[in-house]
């Protein structure tokens, strides 16, 4: 008995080898360092992975932590992303302490104009109404931009003037690839303290039974629509270092086809522990690149066979094949302390 109540408490108090950490600190550690070995144009090429990883992270606090399916993250992308180069095209506004915080409040206002629409009624919305409410949204935003002169039609805004912090230009290459990775740092970490705090208990428990959590008096949708409005500002702040990374912006940004493709980028590293969409993002997309240089005519069938056959085998994502569903879950609040008879031998006990 002593034996197992040990077991049982350890496992509790978070006695267990973490893993996540583990994976957090080598990833980021490998960022950190890749500039210094890696060519110019692989630099850039991993510029775009970290901030598509920033969008990916978007998805996760609303599908792996809220519970909510969004097909319309590349709409808070997309539309930060134009109105951070019409800032710059029309009124010659660079200024990173400008249009990254623009960015953020596009992302910010879209999603809670969208969030309050779709999430807070009479009754909690269906997954399936969200969907295709967040499916319908961005469709519509990218056939607008298609037909509206004003944002170019089909070519988008090109010739984006390169964003600056004082008389610095950051222009695309090591420079670029830091301040993305800092951004993407600092997110992260805050993400992960949300997450493991009381608002991020309560959201949990909404999302695996909403009827449960209303009865000790937490407003369900509420809370949903606060981490919806969250994720699409951090959508919005990616969307515009993708403006001016890219130098130009275009309708795919807003569309469909991008947010499914993030859909596709959470579930294959894995939801809820955001590591995993950052992980999925890179591992996609190094995939991508490989097979597009060395088979060009069939690429995508290859990579879509290596994306099912890794749904098929790892359904929790990459991150479930080492991480346990324990860790997956967390740990909330203080760690339980070992009792004075779980530390006592065995025979003691049996005394």
């Amino acid at each position: 008995m002593a034996t197992a109540s040990s077991t049982v408490t350890g496992s509790l108090g978070g006695n267990q080898r973490r893993v996540i950490p583990i994976l957090e600190i080598v990833l980021f550690a490998v960022f950190a360092a890749a500039p210094i070995v890696l060519q110019d144009y692989i630099t850039v090429f991993v510029t775009r992975v970290l901030i598509l990883a920033l969008l990916a992270l978007s998805f996760d606090l609303v599908w792996g932590y809220s519970g909510i399916m969004s097909f319309g993250q590349a709409l808070f992308f997309g539309a930060a992303g134009y109105g951070v180069a019409l800032l710059a095209r029309d009124l010659q506004i660079t200024s990173a302490f400008i249009v990254l915080p623009v960015a953020v409040v596009i992302g910010l206002i879209l999603s809670v104009a969208i969030g309050a629409f779709l999430l807070l009624g009479r009754h909690p919305p269906t997954t399936i109404f969200v969907a295709l409410g967040t499916l319908a949204s961005s469709y519509v935003a990218d056939q607008l931009a298609r037909a509206w002169y004003y944002l170019g039609g089909q070519n988008g805004i090109p010739s984006i003037p390169p964003m600056t912090a004082g008389g610095y230009e950051f222009v695309e290459g090591p420079a670029y690839y830091y301040l993305t990775l800092a951004v993407l740092a600092i997110v992260y970490l805050g993400c992960r303290f949300l997450v493991r705090s009381q608002f991020g208990l309560a959201l949990a428990g909404v999302r695996e039974h909403e009827a449960r959590i209303a009865f000790l008096g937490y407003d369900g949708q509420r809370m949903k629509l606060a981490m919806f409005s969250l994720a699409g500002a951090i959508a919005g702040l990616a969307g515009g270092l993708y403006a001016f990374h890219e130098g130009f912006v275009w309708p795919n940004m807003l569309g469909v086809v991008l947010s499914t493709q993030i859909v596709l980028y959470a579930l294959l590293g894995g939801v809820g522990t955001l590591i995993g969409p950052v992980i999925g993002v890179t591992a996609i997309e190094i995939a991508s690149f490989s097979l597009s240089d060395t088979v060009p005519e069939i690429w995508p069938v290859l990579l879509g066979l290596l994306l099912l056959l890794a749904i098929l085998f790892a359904p929790s994502g990459l991150v479930g094949l080492v991480v346990s569903e324990r860790e997956r879950l967390g740990d909330f609040g203080r760690p339980l302390l070992r009792s004075p008879r779980a530390d006592a031998a065995p025979d003691d006990a049996a005394a």
